[in-house]
């Protein structure tokens, strides 16, 4: 008797008794050899590129801001199926850090915004994306300038690549502008917390953002 080892996609291997061979177990050698998944490259969360800057193409002249409400963990495929269908979209994702049992790290990207995808579309493009099979329904942004304002905000802290922390819920505070720094110009909700403060940048539509430590950096009050 000897052993089987079954590789699941490079993450587990199973091992079991195989007829005819030795009974010794796989050497840590043997399991060294086994080639780990490769980690896939961040997922394009922007469509297209250019879609938040200020001197952008124009899109359809029927073309409006609408926010997907995707069913349970199907952002990531929903933005897949967008590009795919050159349909413009933002959802941001954020990095993570996370620790496997073994106690490697890696580096995951997450929704910012669980379960919202926004995008700008027009009628036949609504009903492209609602054919994907990946939403629960679909929500008007009432004030589609504010929303714009607010995601090249978000957009903007994310690309500082400082460490975020996401914010449910948008906590009352002093409204300022940051004067100095890799933040200079973005506008937001500072509070204390823990002896730190944290500038908070919010998509008022979702009354949720996320927060950025500040450290050495001037700010004006608006």
């Amino acid at each position: 008797m000897g052993w089987k080892c079954v590789v699941n996609f490079g993450l587990s291997i199973a091992c079991g008794m195989w007829p005819g061979r030795r009974s010794k177990p796989p050497t840590s050698t043997e399991f060294a050899q086994v080639s780990p998944m490769p980690i896939l490259p961040r997922q394009p969360d922007l469509f297209p590129a250019d879609l938040l800057a200020a001197d952008a193409p124009a899109s359809a002249p029927t073309a409006r801001w609408i926010a997907f409400y995707t069913l349970s963990r199907r952002e990531k495929d929903l933005m897949r199926k967008l590009e795919a269908a050159c349909i413009p979209f933002y959802a941001p994702l954020i990095r993570r850090r996370l620790k496997s049992p073994g106690g490697r790290t890696r580096d995951s990207h997450v929704p910012l915004f669980p379960g919202y995808v926004f995008s700008h579309v027009d009628d036949d493009q609504r009903r492209s994306a609602l054919a994907t099979n990946t939403i629960a329904r679909w929500l008007p942004i009432g004030d589609e300038a504010a929303l714009l304002s607010d995601l090249r905000a978000i957009k903007r802290l994310i690309d500082t690549d400082c460490p975020l922390t996401p914010e449910a819920r948008i906590e009352p505070g002093q409204l300022v502008r940051v004067r100095t720094g890799a933040l200079r110009g973005l506008e937001g909700t500072v509070v204390r917390r823990h002896g730190a403060e944290r500038l908070i940048v919010a998509v008022r539509f979702l009354n949720q953002g996320a927060s950025v430590e500040l450290e050495d950096v001037d700010l004006e009050r608006l």
